[in-house]
């Protein structure tokens, strides 16, 4: 297979975008990326990511793909599960304590730290708005999360989340129930299950 089709095949797999990192470890140089990147018209969206002239810039998945420790949680998290209807108005990630998120946080990105032991608690993938996969917390630890800071959220969206999770097919909640006595909300979580179920 050619240098060419590889690359080729490297935007197609991702919708669009081609990551500098991804033809490196495919043994293709920066010197012929950067001929590709020409040659198509390509887009530079942040350093070492760029995107064919038909796809828009994807802000969840540029940030991700830059700092892969963050993970979406918070607003954004229960908007990309479906848990609220209105889009988040800023970025909320979380990473470990210690996380230098200096950068971050002067892009409009809130920023939350944790304990290294809780962070990678109930990670998933899911889908960003613009179709490419992006790391997320799952919607039990989003309602835990959610409970626990109750009071940082509007009650609008506070109400939505929770129902619209105790409603849901596929919620889990031995897993809910798991995640909140790791957080230290057990009792909390339960008033709302006890209720809502």
């Amino acid at each position: 297979m050619t240098k060419r089709m590889i690359l080729e095949q490297l935007v197609k797999k991702n919708h669009g975008y081609l990551l500098t990192s991804l033809a490196e470890k495919n043994q293709i140089s920066r010197t012929y990326v950067m001929e590709y990147v020409k040659e198509h018209a390509m887009e530079k969206v942040a350093r070492g990511i760029y995107i064919t002239d038909d796809v828009w810039p994807d802000e969840l998945f540029i940030l991700q793909t830059k700092n892969p420790t963050v993970i979406f949680s918070g607003e954004t998290a229960l908007y990309l599960h479906g848990l609220i209807d209105r889009e988040y108005t800023e970025v909320c990630i979380t990473v470990p304590n210690g996380y230098n998120a200096t950068r971050l946080k002067s892009a409009n990105v809130r920023v939350k730290y944790v304990t290294k032991e809780i962070h990678g608690m109930g990670v998933c993938s899911v889908p960003s708005i613009s179709g490419n996969t992006v790391r997320a917390y799952d919607q039990e630890r989003c309602i835990c999360e959610l409970i626990k800071d109750r009071k940082k959220y509007e009650v609008q969206s506070f109400q939505t989340a929770v129902k619209e999770y105790m409603a849901g097919k596929g919620k889990n909640l031995s897993r809910l129930v798991e995640y909140a006595e790791k957080l230290k909300i057990r009792d909390e979580v339960m008033k709302y299950v006890e209720v809502l179920v």
